[in-house]
């Protein structure tokens, strides 16, 4: 089976792709539910004929082990707070089926079919955002999506939230039958927090890519010399991210007419005591590469942990017809999404850290030299330019700071302690996806202190060619504006730009 990758998920939510199983696939699941079927005749199965968790010690008997699954999925309906995005909602129904796509879980093959036309059609469950541990998988939110599959529960349709039972009359859809052990294996993963995680991780991407633009913007209007983003510099240390971002920088700026050449400037003989010109940038500007490349380290190795999580069976028992046999675990547990999600938020907050210091530049003339306070286009004094916006970029980067504690050490036993340590990853899942948001916002703020300083230095025709672009798309929602004006429309207007970019 082709691996399925972060990008192809993004082309499903984004551009509108659609979902098909092959018949090898739908082939590959009938086999292992008919394995199991004739398997766990006569033989003590985990979730066919026992009990859950701790009550796992209690045997079910034949006639109840249909109702089990029904009990399973209505008892754990119990998510509470607001709803996932329809982003993460359908990338969590993906992440799914993919994983029960493996044939590791005995599940009959027509869930599948059922759960490709829910994200084909956009017919997307309700889940909420509260409820999961992370270990025996995302049970209450994953019990969300199975409610959605047995015909019962809310659904998103056509941007209202109507009974799944009238959607399905609707769309001419049929509830799934359950038949062995189709509650506990549709619920019984990490899917949620993958789905989670893989959409927070295509927003960091852009986030990581609109942080060089406006880096590379900034060095532009300091007009600072070009040697802290050279290549023999940056590949004078061995880590990937560093030479990445370096000639992402490189290529960024190669036909800006602002940057200068150390060679030409400071060089040549030179006699005075004090230099007018500064001899080496601030960090936030000098030291892009080496901020900005941890993150882009970090982004990637999530990007690897999170599609072989998708691509793994993350349930619990596996199902080896290979082997002809049953395997009790714990591939449930989201230690891995969760600890990769921890350190991306990290990582994700430092971006809106090196984002605030960078806007603090531009609104202090007492460290640029170059601009007037606030980038202040008006009257000083009388105008307050970008002096308020700030504090919405400081307060914002300081909620991210204190949302970075981590969630994978703050585990808590329960379920009886049967659960006696636990991953909180879809906990880790959704605090990131709040980082990730609250940085879209200070790299808007900046966004505006960035065009407002060219406007003020006049040097639009000497930006590189990408600098030119951006400034031009912000500047289409944004007027110059001079006399005080009601901001908070355009930040709106800018976010959702970014949100594309």
């Amino acid at each position: 089976m082709t691996k399925l990758t972060i990008d192809t998920i993004e082309n499903i939510l984004f551009e509108n792709k659609k979902m098909i199983l092959n018949k090898t696939t739908l082939d590959g699941v009938e086999k292992s539910f008919l394995f199991l079927k004739e398997f766990s005749k006569n033989k003590i199965i985990y979730g066919v004929n026992t009990g859950f968790g701790p009550m796992a010690q209690y045997r079910i008997e034949d006639e109840d082990t249909i109702q089990l699954q029904y009990n399973l999925i209505r008892s754990h309906c119990t998510g509470i707070g607001e709803p996932l995005t329809l982003d993460q909602t359908k990338a969590a129904i993906i992440a799914r089926l993919n994983t029960l796509s493996l044939g590791y879980s005995g599940i009959h093959p027509s869930v599948l079919v059922l759960m490709q036309e829910l994200v084909n059609r956009d017919i997307l469950p309700v889940i909420y955002q509260h409820g999961s541990v992370g270990a025996s998988g995302d049970l209450v939110q994953l019990a969300h999506l199975a409610l959605t599959l047995i015909g019962e529960g809310e659904v998103f349709y056509k941007d209202e939230i109507k009974s799944t039972k009238e959607v399905f009359e609707l769309e001419n859809l049929q509830p799934i039958e359950v038949h062995i052990r189709e509650g506990l294996s549709i619920m019984n993963g990490t899917s949620v927090m993958t789905g989670i995680g893989t959409v927070n991780l295509i927003k960091v991407n852009q986030l990581i890519n609109l942080s060089i633009t406006l880096s590379s913007m900034m060095n532009e209007i300091v007009q600072s010399f070009d040697d802290h983003y050279s290549k023999p510099l940056n590949e004078a240390k061995q880590h990937i991210g560093q030479r990445y971002i370096a000639n992402k920088m490189s290529e960024f700026l190669n036909d800006s007419k602002l940057v200068k050449k150390r060679a030409d400037e400071m060089y040549q003989e030179r006699n005075e005591k004090i230099f007018e010109e500064k001899v080496q940038e601030y960090y936030s500007l000098r030291c892009v590469p080496q901020i900005l490349g941890p993150i882009y380290d970090t982004w990637n190795a999530a990007k690897e942990v999170v599609e072989n999580e998708i691509n793994s069976a993350s349930d619990n028992p596996i199902i080896d017809v290979e082997n002809q046999t049953v395997h009790h675990g714990g591939n449930f547990h989201g230690d891995y999404v969760s600890l990769e999600l921890d350190k991306l938020k990290l990582a994700v907050t430092r971006l809106s850290m090196l984002s605030e210091r960078q806007l603090n530049y531009l609104v202090n003339p007492k460290i640029n030299n170059i601009l007037p306070p606030f980038v202040n286009l008006g009257t000083l004094g009388f105008n307050f330019g970008l002096q308020a916006a700030q504090f919405t970029a400081t307060s914002t980067t300081a909620e991210n700071q204190t949302l970075s504690t981590s969630m994978y050490v703050h585990s808590i036993p329960n379920n009886n302690d049967n659960q006696d340590i636990v991953s909180m990853g879809t906990n880790a899942a959704t605090i990131c996806a709040k980082v990730i948001d609250n940085t879209f916002e200070v790299l808007t703020v900046q966004s505006l202190a960035v065009v407002q300083a060219i406007e003020y230095l006049q040097i639009q025709d000497k930006l590189s060619s990408k600098g030119k672009a951006f400034y031009d798309s912000i500047r289409k929602i944004v007027p110059v504006f001079k006399e005080d004006e009601v901001i908070y429309p355009y930040l709106k207007e800018v976010k959702k730009y970014l949100l594309k970019f």
